[in-house]
């Protein structure tokens, strides 16, 4: 990795906990795989910053070619600066055996201006101590730091014709609060190499530590120790909660006792794991059911958030809908009968995709959704974007009704169900033969990397592929809506 022995990404995992530092330097093979979603956020934060680049154009890019050509970087970096090179991207410093790389550096006269780029919507405290550090790195380099900058993504920009990153970025000095900071930075500094130069593994406890600020990458491997059903798994209980039990070692769901204060989830969840006594409230699931009226639609969203906005009247992150599932029974005994809808990823989804879900619930009937609070949103969102729908939207909106009701206020409730009320618990534990765990997509978040894949994608195959998965799995949510609702009929 070159000749450096922290940087800033490892520095800010020593502040969150110094095992987390020292298995990630020499223990790397244990780290937990990175999910799709990881992978996502990552490269999202990579093309934001290559996006924010163009406030300062005409850079030269100083990264390396690869991470064993650190110490090239940083030689590129000084010659770069020695020969006035105006606009720096990718700048590599190293101090004290410590790598920086800032995102943009601009060089005015006999001073720099570093900007750091984040793919956020504001600054975080983990900002602050990353720029800390940078800026603990380049002043003793020998640099004279002029301003240093975090800039982030505005969430309030409306996009109208082409993007305007002045509008998009907003640029924000934090000189002020980092310069405080530099006694903590070389105090943390010479604390973590004291750690990096030992022998042995630090020995810390899991804590409440593992998820701030960011879920530790050791998690599972420092969580070897805790069983299936653990007092980790109780829905509804603080975390600082969990932990108090743990550390009296409570950590078990049977050996938790019983005359422990717990929120009524946790203790639903915790009586029927000791009974073995599933709870289905039959008055109350009735009285669900008598307020359902056939004919009846099933009706799904996906949805992307691209933080670049991608297209006019929309906003950084906002969910914009793309694909529905909508399964359809005029009565209990009929035949199920399934529309759907997913657009090409050409242009904007929202009108063809809100033009088609009109047409296929023009009829009447209740329309039932999981979680139902989401549809209405988008909806809303595209009534308020687009008000020549917003006639037809709303008598939409009042025809929706909730299954995540029964589920969600335990009037239906088994052990296999996990404290959780999420359809991707429900479903498996209640229809044993349905399960999202063989899909290739099998939860929202990864259609919505998927489909905006697609944007980009030009191979036909992984096209079709993609359109394919993302079908599958939107069907079987509405599917699994079809056959929970028969479940609790059958009572």
């Amino acid at each position: 990795m070159g000749s450096h022995l922290l940087s800033k990404s490892s520095f800010i995992r020593g502040v969150q906990c110094e095992k987390h530092l020292y298995l990630y330097k020499y223990h790397y093979s244990e780290m937990d795989p990175v999910s799709d979603m990881q992978k996502a956020v990552f490269n999202r934060g990579t093309n934001v910053g290559i996006l924010a680049q163009n406030l300062f154009p005409g850079g030269t890019d100083a990264s390396p070619k690869s991470p064993s050509e650190y110490n090239n970087a940083v030689a590129l970096t000084k010659k770069l600066l020695k020969n006035k090179q105006h606009v720096i991207y990718e700048a590599s410093f190293n101090f004290s055996d410590v790598l920086s790389i800032a995102d943009i550096v601009v060089q005015e006269k006999s001073s720099l201006k570093i900007f750091e780029v984040k793919s956020s919507t504001s600054i975080s405290e983990t900002y602050l101590q990353d720029a800390a550090l940078q800026y603990w790195v380049i002043t003793n380099s020998g640099y004279k730091v002029k301003d240093f900058s975090i800039i982030y993504i505005n969430n309030q920009y409306l996009r109208d014709g082409e993007l305007d990153l002045n509008k998009l970025f907003i640029s924000e000095s934090v000189l002020r609060s980092i310069k405080p900071m530099q006694k903590w930075v070389e105090e943390k500094v010479n604390r973590f190499k004291k750690v990096l130069n030992k022998k042995t593994i630090p020995d810390i406890d899991i804590g409440e530590h593992c998820y701030n600020p960011y879920t530790c990458a050791f998690y599972e491997y420092c969580r070897k120790h805790i069983p299936d059903n653990s007092v980790f798994d109780l829905a509804g209980l603080q975390l600082n909660k969990k932990y108090d039990l743990y550390r009296q070692g409570i950590i078990r769901l049977k050996d938790i006792p019983n005359d422990i204060s717990l929120p009524q989830t946790a203790k639903v969840q915790l009586d029927v794991f000791k009974s073995r006594k599933n709870i289905i409230n039959k008055p109350e699931i009735k009285e669900f059911l008598s307020d359902l009226n056939y004919p009846i639609y099933f009706m799904d969203f996906e949805t992307i958030q691209p933080a670049i906005p991608l297209f006019d009247k929309s906003k950084p992150y906002q969910q914009i809908p793309f694909q529905y599932s909508l399964h359809f029974k005029k009565n209990k005994k009929s035949k199920i009968e399934h529309f759907e809808f997913l657009a090409e990823a050409v242009d904007d989804p929202r009108i063809k995709f809100i033009e088609n879900l009109l047409k296929a619930t023009r009829n009447k009937g209740d329309i039932l959704t999981y979680n139902k609070s989401f549809e209405i949103t988008r909806l809303k969102e595209i009534a308020e974007t687009f008000p020549v729908y917003k006639k037809q939207i709303e008598e939409r909106i009042s025809r929706i009704k909730d299954l995540m009701v029964p589920f969600q206020k335990k009037y239906y409730y088994t052990n296999d169900m996990q404290g959780s009320y999420s359809i991707k618990y429900v479903l498996p534990a209640l229809i044993p033969d349905l399960s999202y765990k063989d899909l290739d997509i099998n939860e929202g978040g990864l259609a919505s990397i998927a489909f905006e894949s697609l944007y980009y994608e030009t191979d036909m195959f992984k096209i079709s592929e993609i359109r394919n998965n993302l079908l599958e799995y939107c069907k079987l949510d509405t599917f699994a809506m079809v056959k929970l609702l028969e479940k609790l009929e059958s009572l």
